[in-house]
Formats: structure tokens, sequence, C-alpha cells
């Protein structure tokens, strides 16, 4: 099993060095990837968490970290992709690809904050469509000599586009796209399009459905269901246990209980998680610190 841990790009850190530095501390301590979230405005939840402070965008957050790491995987949980222009991010990505020396995986979803869709004049009932159609642009860029492509949003033909990625997937060319969600839509899109399938906020039980339908819609669209990678991101109580009415269905972990945190960890491995994305829930940079080293000595051996 593998472990990635959240980079605080959304938890209004003033100082950007504090946030950048969580790079080099997980590699150091043996973690897999680390991942940052993706919202424009501060507004909704967003808003009540951070007012004014800073949310640092998520390409230019793994951009600094990748320079100063050389091993660990560098992700996204999740770009919103109606808010990016998809040749923009290929580029971006690809460009990123190239740097990191093939470390890059983008989880990707449509996104649900309407106050965001409506200040980008971006409409809320096509998130689905501009998803799907933005991932088919970036794979025709990112793997084809000569990229074309025509529809009634994106029309180009007899041009080039460099740099392609490093990594290759399937002998193409391409950054993995992890489709995030566990709507219908979502595991129609990891099934049919995905790369891997990356939902949060789901509990073992809820991951373990997800997941055999995701293979069921793989296989049905022609596709090897082992070439999915199965991932999670999981919610981590920095500041006690699980409360409220989610702790019932066991999709958060305990900060501070390291026993228990392993028993849920392994709740999502017989779930079928391959790739598991711990999100440390506070903008405490030396609780962060903590908790990242505590799980590193305490957890993740467990399951090495």
């Amino acid at each position: 099993m593998e472990f990635g841990v959240t980079i605080p790009n959304n938890w209004g850190i003033e100082d950007p060095q504090a946030v950048v530095g969580f790079g080099p501390l997980a590699e150091e301590l043996g973690y897999d990837s680390v991942w940052v979230m993706d919202h424009l405005f501060n507004n909704g939840y967003i808003r009540e968490r951070l007012d004014d402070k800073p949310y640092y965008h998520p390409m230019a957050t793994l951009s600094h970290i990748s320079a100063l790491t050389a091993r660990v995987r560098l992700g996204t949980s999740v770009l919103v992709l109606p808010y990016h222009n998809p040749v923009a991010l290929a580029k971006y990505a690809a460009t990123l690809d190239q740097m990191s020396g093939g470390r890059v995986a983008l989880g990707v979803g449509v996104g649900a904050m309407t106050p965001e869709f409506e200040a980008l004049g971006i409409p809320l009932n096509q998130r689905g469509s501009l998803t799907n159609e933005a991932m088919d642009v970036m794979r025709e860029l990112w793997a084809n000599d000569d990229p074309q492509y025509h529809s009634a949003r994106w029309d180009f033909g007899d041009l080039k586009f460099a740099p392609k990625p490093q990594q290759e997937i399937n002998g193409a060319r391409g950054v993995p796209l992890w489709v995030g969600g566990s709507s219908p839509g979502a595991l129609r899109r990891a099934g049919r399009r995905g790369d891997g399938w990356h939902p949060s906020g789901v509990s073992a039980e809820e991951f373990a459905i997800g997941r055999q339908r995701v293979r069921e819609l793989a296989e049905s669209a022609g596709r090897n269901p082992d070439d999915l990678v199965m991932s999670a991101r999981v919610e981590v109580e920095a500041h006690g246990a699980p409360s409220g009415p989610r702790a019932a269905d066991r999709a958060r972990l305990p900060g501070d209980d390291p026993a228990g945190m392993a028993a849920g960890i392994a709740a999502y491995r017989e779930a079928g998680v391959q790739h598991i994305v711990l999100a440390l829930n506070t903008g405490d940079v030396a609780r962060i610190r903590e908790l990242m080293q505590v799980i590193a000595g305490d957890v993740m051996p467990q399951f090495r």
C-alpha cells in the first residue's frame, strides 16, 4: 500500500515557505506522494474557514515542491477541471512532468461550488461534459505528434504541442488522470476514461462498492480494470477523535490514536485501496509536522 499526504495549500497559512516545506519533509519521512487542493475563490465553506487568507494555486505549489524533492509523486486532489483551460493545463502538467522527472498525477473532478461556477461564468449544469472533454483534449495533446480535436468547444488541428509528458500510460505519453468523486457520473467517468479512481470522504465499505462498479464499467468499455489505480483521500482529525454524524461511517481517521488510525487504514486496504492519501485537517504547521512524523513512524511501517 502506498501513502500520500496533503500539503496545506488550502489552509490560509501566511508563510508560503512553510507550505512548500512539507514536500521535502514528506519525502524524508518516506511518503510516496504529496497532494494539493484546488479552488480559485474563497467562497462558501472555504470563506468561512479562511476569509481572505491565502489559498495557494495547486500547480504553482507543486512546481515549487518539485524543485525541492527528487522522488515523491506530485498530485492534485482534485483539480476542478471546468475551471481550467485544458490546453493551458495540459501544457503546465506536461512541463511539470518533464521537469520533475515524471512524477505528476492529476486527480480531477467536476466541482460542486455553485457561487464559484457563477463567479467564473461557467454553467454548472455543463460541468460533467466540460470535464469529460477536458480529459479528452489533454490526452490528445499529450499522446499524439499531430494532435487534432474537433467539437463545438474546441477545434484544432495542423499544429504541434510540446513538451509531451515524460510518463507513458499504456504505451502513450500522458499524465495519469485519477477521477475524483463517488456519484454515478464520477464512477462512469473513472471506469470509462480514468487512469484511476480517487474519491474522498467515503467509508471503506462505500469504497469497496464503488471500486467494484468502476471495474465493471471499465470492463464493459473494453478496458482492463487492473490498469486503473484505486486510491482514496481520507480525512484525519488533527485535533482529537472523529465526532459528529460522519464519524459513524468511519470516513475519518483519529489523529490522536495511531492504533485506531492503522485499523481504519487496514479497512481501506481490505476494500481495495492501493494508494491512500491522508488529508490532515488543520492549518497548524506544528501539528501537521507532528502528525506526519507519527504516521510515518507508527502507522506506515505496518503496511510496508
